[in-house]
């Protein structure tokens, strides 16, 4: 699986000003609940339950919120870049300002993880994730992430 399978270049979002965690998984939910008609408050739920988990904050600036649905039958992402860092519990404890949120089907199992491998190996990279903070806009940004 690629990125370019679950991402277009119109769900490529740059200097998103939030100021914190919560307010970042409700623009999240906003956004994809309006791509699947879903009601946000449902989509935010759903991303909250997998927080309460554990932070999907995984270290070097980055999160990966994810939530599985009923409605999705193929994973969809939305990246974001935010205008400025915010606190999200990230393992390694610093700021994010790289978000990539993924939408899986309720039921696709190996599907849902091999979409996040292919997200999380992407962005552990750190020329790819330099390459991302230096962008200029989102064509750029989705060029980086779709490359081989």
């Amino acid at each position: 699986m690629k990125i370019k399978d679950f991402l277009s270049p119109t769900d490529v979002t740059i200097d998103v000003a939030v100021p914190n965690k919560q307010k970042l998984l409700v623009e999240l939910a906003s956004k994809a609940g309006a791509r699947f008609q879903l009601p946000p408050d449902e989509v935010f739920a759903e991303l909250s339950k997998r927080e309460d988990l554990g932070s999907t904050g995984i270290g070097a600036g980055i999160a990966l919120p994810h939530a599985r649905f009923h409605q999705v039958d193929k994973p969809f992402g939305l990246f974001l870049r935010l205008g400025q860092p915010i606190a999200f519990d990230a393992l390694d404890g610093k700021p994010v300002d790289i978000v990539f949120l993924l939408l899986l089907p309720e039921n696709a199992k190996a599907e849902q993880l091999s979409a996040l491998a292919c997200v999380a190996r992407k962005l552990r990279n750190p020329a790819v994730t330099a390459a991302l903070r230096k962008a200029r806009d989102g064509a750029e940004i989705f060029r980086v992430l779709a490359s081989e």
